[in-house]
């Protein structure tokens, strides 16, 4: 594909050098509709990254585009904070009706600010709460968020060094497999909570993500996820998953622990719960934790009523049948798989591993430049997708749940050709 010098003078000039994403795409996009982003010259990019999960049913979904625009014609209220709204209510309905109750989940809901990492720190405040104590177990390679709270729980040194301060009262645990199978699940966890001596604070949580997306795609074991409630549970620990990137179908279920057949304590739901890429987050917790103060939590931003719009539209269209859902995502993650695997095959002396669950997917390089070099080719072949790990040393997956099988089919193509084109 031929593309022409964008010009990127203001954005260069202007914002912060801070900004990332846009330096790996140097385009600038003008539009976008369903698995594809156009920039302004008309160039086409199939979208393998999907707005880093929050975009699970495409960009300006048709169906959550007309709820939106019915709503903002009518004069809808758009800003409510808290109160309470026929958005909101429709919404909470729909999510009591299409997703709690089927699952026997007896959670209350808390709208805690925006953004995912607004959901982590009320979890994490809520837990602390509770518990009374300040101690929280994260684990190795996870990530939380960029705020204070959520980078202390979070284990990318570069992320965790942008802080500026000491981030205190979070231990980090071996994840799944991070010790390659040579030790025994929770070994050092349990040694240190049952050893007066080992330094660590009985704590309040334990907070973890079923799939590591940012961390490298790194996916806990059901026995492991079923263990760690268990260890929970006999500790005295709340349990935290940590939903943002996995949740709202995204590894096939609804939520990415039911598959473990667990009831986590508290879960932090962003990213697609609102369906067209608005900023929405939930704290979902169990009825008897919910011992907040009136305002004792609170933010401008909680209450974003066309989220809450799209988020029912989305809940009414794709989760009213959630096992036909939950049966297209795991067929695409198949066809995935596959070409992960043939990829694999056929380049074992560059791919060290792939993995993923799902609709979430990542083949790690054993020379880790290689990941973002096959990730710069496939933007100039047309596909956007990101990388992910300590080291980028992951190509990372992540398409609309809606991409058709032939839009997928093309996407994996292209990657095939930027592997074999870059090593």
């Amino acid at each position: 594909m031929t593309i022409t010098q964008p010009d990127l003078s203001v954005f260069e000039t202007l914002e912060s050098e801070v900004r990332s994403y846009c330096r790996g795409w140097p385009a600038v996009f003008d539009r976008a509709q369903g698995s594809h982003m156009y920039d302004e010259d008309g160039h086409a990019y199939l979208d393998f990254f999907a707005g880093a999960g929050s975009l699970n049913y495409g960009h300006n979904n048709a169906v959550l585009k007309r709820a939106l625009i019915d709503y903002l014609e009518r004069d809808g209220v758009t800003h409510g904070l808290d109160m309470s709204t026929t958005a909101k209510r429709a919404f909470l309905e729909s999510f009591q009706n299409i997703i709690l109750r089927p699952r026997d989940l007896p959670y209350k809901v808390m709208f805690p600010g925006p953004t995912g990492t607004n959901a982590v720190e009320s979890a994490l405040k809520l837990a602390r709460k509770v518990k009374g104590r300040e101690a929280i177990v994260s684990f190795t390679n996870a990530f939380h968020g960029m705020s204070l709270g959520s980078l202390a729980v979070t284990g990318n040194a570069f992320k965790r060094a942008g802080a500026g301060i000491p981030l205190v009262h979070g231990t980090p645990m071996p994840f799944d497999n991070y010790l390659d199978g040579k030790t025994p699940d929770f070994l050092w966890f349990e040694r240190l909570l049952g050893d007066q001596g080992s330094g660590l604070n009985t704590p309040a949580a334990v907070i973890v993500e079923t799939v590591q997306g940012e961390g490298g795609i790194n996916v806990a074991r059901v026995e492991w996820l079923r263990r760690l409630a268990e260890l929970c549970k006999r500790r005295d620990m709340l349990l935290i998953v940590d939903d943002i990137q996995m949740g709202c179908g995204r590894t096939g279920a609804f939520f990415s622990f039911e598959e473990a057949g667990i009831v986590p304590d508290i879960v932090t739901v962003s990213k697609s719960i609102s369906g067209y890429g608005l900023p929405m987050s939930l704290c979902l917790f169990k009825p008897e934790l919910d011992i907040w103060e009136p305002g004792e939590h609170n933010g401008t931003f909680r209450g974003n009523n066309p989220a809450f719009v799209t988020a029912a539209a989305a809940l009414e269209t794709y989760w009213t049948d959630g096992a036909a859902m939950e049966k297209q995502t795991l067929s695409r993650g198949q066809q995935i798989e596959e070409t992960l695997a043939a990829l694999r095959e056929e380049h074992s002396d560059e791919i060290k591993q792939y993995r993923g669950r799902g609709m979430v997917w990542g083949a790690e390089f054993r020379d880790k430049s290689k990941a973002s070099a096959v990730a710069k080719r496939a933007f100039e072949l047309g596909l956007l997708i990101e990388t992910s790990g300590p080291e980028s040393e992951v190509v990372k997956l992540l398409p609309a749940l809606t991409i058709t099988p032939e839009e997928l089919d093309e996407g994996l193509r292209i990657l095939a050709r930027a592997v074999r084109e870059t090593i």
